[in-house]
């Protein structure tokens, strides 16, 4: 199902909201197709003021830098996965299933969006495998930080351990947990598909291997 929803971005990271003009929407929009298709280091202002058919000052005048851009798009990721995982969760009574459920999230690419306006999730998922990380691994990260513009990544961590809690409350690590699985949902799916020696993933298992894996993992860990 594809779901057409808003999300209120942290005010911090951008200079104008982009939701607020047909061109931010566009902006936003063609930003995570040439950050798809370039990757993140190659991916320019310039390039995406061609895209969009603009100037690079348009787009200066609603983000800082590319980074802020980037962290725009994980901002609204993580509060689309939140929301996603809220409504899958909505009437599963089961524990075991309830988290069976949140690992499939996080281990499958999500669907491409019917709205030819709404951004790409299918690509946007394969943006934060690949990419998210260099939005917090970066030495101002303390600064960042005291804007809360990582607060929609820690309200999923959080929801991801209330329901590990309540398969285990004896667990002392749920937070952590749930940081884990997400991360290492990432690599894996990253590592299977560009570094496979790195994973146990095969021929036979590439489609299912890290939902396989992260399973295993998880069930160890809580029993």
């Amino acid at each position: 199902m594809d779901f057409q929803v808003k999300f209120d971005i942290n005010d911090k990271i951008y200079l104008r909201n982009p939701e607020s003009s047909e061109v931010g929407k566009l902006m936003v929009k063609k930003a995570i197709d040439l950050i798809y298709e370039l990757g993140f280091e190659q991916f320019t202002f310039k390039k995406l003021a061609i895209e969009i058919n603009s100037t690079e000052a348009t787009i200066y005048r609603y983000f800082e830098n590319k980074h802020r851009l980037l962290l725009y798009i994980l901002n609204w990721y993580w509060c689309y996965m939140e929301f996603l995982v809220t409504f899958k969760l909505e009437n599963v009574t089961d524990k075991r299933e309830r988290l069976k459920i949140i690992v499939h999230l996080l281990t499958h690419e999500l669907a491409e969006s019917a709205n030819q306006f709404d951004y790409n999730k299918k690509l946007l998922n394969q943006i934060v495998i690949a990419e998210s990380s260099k939005v917090y691994l970066v030495k101002e990260v303390a600064t960042i930080n005291k804007d809360a513009v990582f607060k929609p990544y820690k309200d999923l961590c959080a929801k991801i351990a209330e329901v590990i809690s309540s398969y285990n409350p004896k667990y002392k690590y749920p937070r952590s947990l749930s940081t884990t699985l997400i991360e290492t949902s990432h690599h894996q799916q990253y590592f299977s598909a560009n570094l496979p020696r790195l994973t146990d993933v095969s021929v036979k298992n590439k489609s299912e291997f890290a939902t396989r894996f992260i399973e295993d993992f998880l069930f160890k860990v809580l029993s």
